[in-house]
């Protein structure tokens, strides 16, 4: 199956996750200013997966259609 501009996105976010995950797990923060920040990065990225997936599946319902 083809990659399509959605799936290198996701892709790209989910990397970004797994790499600010990896930050936090490795006690990359030293304050709780700088956990705050990539908690929200995280959450943001997360956003944005849901959001590329969502349009990735209206855009293969209207080729269905």
């Amino acid at each position: 199956m083809a990659r399509t501009v959605f799936d290198v996105l996701i892709g790209k976010y989910e990397e970004e996750v797994a790499a600010s995950v990896q930050f936090l797990v490795n006690g990359g923060c030293k304050s709780f200013d700088d956990y705050r920040e990539v908690v929200g990065r995280i959450r943001g990225l997360q956003l944005a997966i849901e959001a590329t997936k969502d349009l990735l599946r209206s855009q293969m319902k209207d080729d269905d259609e």
